[in-house]
């Protein structure tokens, strides 16, 4: 009896697990909260949730509810197969002053419980416009440079780049650098940042630490608080144009060293293919009377290509530069797309050629 008891129970766990939802929908939101930060009075605040389908069959989006009819809502699909995305934006109309915290109801065939989505914010009498001054945000806080240049830098040279930035938030900040090379050190002023008031963060390049000539290129990234996570949106690019040391050629001696000539410092690119790709040609000569050396070629930009049939050039002898851009890279890159070249000509040390895409 009980051996047949046994049976039953093994026979009614497998066909239970037959019907076990493996594979079933799973509905996935990236970010259930958002901070929408400040908005003024009556100038809609709209946060957009991102959900993704992590199961293997088709999801529904059936109803999406708010909790008040100030609350609009917008929903990008409500078909999802395996793994495919969708958005739902929400939208405050902001008539209210003062904090608020709003809420929609997700409901989906994969489960009898919604999913809930939260946007909150507060809303200002008069909200003061700092994008003229302050155009780059990362998160809530906010600064006047995304990129930091370092030009024309000699060994032993220490310039110093600043940055001024904006507590946007709520809450004291503490700003800070991560991820500092060696060759750079950087002192935020003031270390804690109130919320509405100003600060500087001064970004000093030690030359010593560098060992190539040419362009050295990194990132940084500028965080509100210290151990807040890095991301593209708070990462600042940093170039360093280090360039040789040609003494030796100051006074009389220029008249007998390599003297480089370009047919053009500015590049338009002309259509390749008729889509993205673009491509150009600058002549190089040598009007010297000692052999031109191009010891570095690099690129500031991702999405250039370049091809130089020599890298040395005896007196008179000329040679071709040809860049091909990719026009989507080169429009994403924050910044100009240009080509440097480090050479022995005294009166050239650094060329740089500027690229122009329509």
């Amino acid at each position: 009896m009980n051996r047949r008891l046994g049976i039953f129970a093994v026979s009614f766990i497998i066909c239970h697990l037959s019907f076990s939802p493996a594979g079933a929908q799973k509905l996935v939101v990236q970010q259930q909260t958002i901070n929408c930060g400040k908005t003024g009075y009556e100038v809609p605040a709209t946060a957009t949730f991102e959900l993704r389908n992590k199961g293997l069959k088709r999801l529904v989006i059936k109803e999406v509810h708010p909790d008040c009819g100030c609350t609009q809502v917008q929903v990008s699909k409500k078909e999802l197969g395996a793994n495919d995305k969708a958005t739902i934006k929400l939208t405050y109309d902001a008539r209210q002053l003062g904090h608020y915290v709003k809420q929609a109801a997700v409901y989906t065939n994969a489960s009898d419980q919604p999913v809930y989505l939260t946007m909150k914010g507060v809303v200002l009498e008069e909200l003061k416009d700092y994008s003229g001054v302050y155009p780059y945000a990362m998160g809530e806080l906010l600064a006047d440079k995304n990129v930091l240049e370092f030009d024309d830098v000699n060994k032993g040279d220490h310039p110093i780049q600043e940055i001024h930035i904006l507590n946007n938030s709520e809450r004291q900040m503490t700003p800070n650098i991560q991820h500092l090379p060696s060759y750079l050190s950087a002192i935020v002023t003031p270390e804690k940042l109130a919320p509405g008031h100003a600060g500087k963060v001064s970004v000093m390049l030690n030359s010593e630490n560098i060992n190539d000539y040419g362009l050295t290129q990194s990132a940084v990234y500028l965080a509100s608080n210290l151990g807040d996570k890095v991301s593209p949106d708070n990462e600042l690019p940093i170039s360093v144009v280090l360039l040789p040391d040609l003494k030796n050629y100051e006074g009389n001696l220029k008249q007998y060293a390599a003297r480089m000539e370009l047919s053009d410092s500015v590049l338009t690119l002309g259509m390749i293919d008729g889509k993205n790709h673009k491509s150009g040609t600058i002549l190089i000569t040598n009007r010297g009377r000692q052999p031109l050396k191009i010891s570095s070629l690099q690129m500031f930009t991702a999405g250039l290509t370049l091809t130089l049939g020599k890298r040395e050039l005896q007196p008179g002898e000329q040679t071709k530069l040809k860049i091909e851009a990719d026009r989507d890279k080169l429009l994403k890159a924050r910044s100009k797309p240009r080509v440097l070249m480090i050479t022995n000509d005294p009166d050239h040390t650094k060329v740089v050629i500027t690229i122009q895409v329509k």
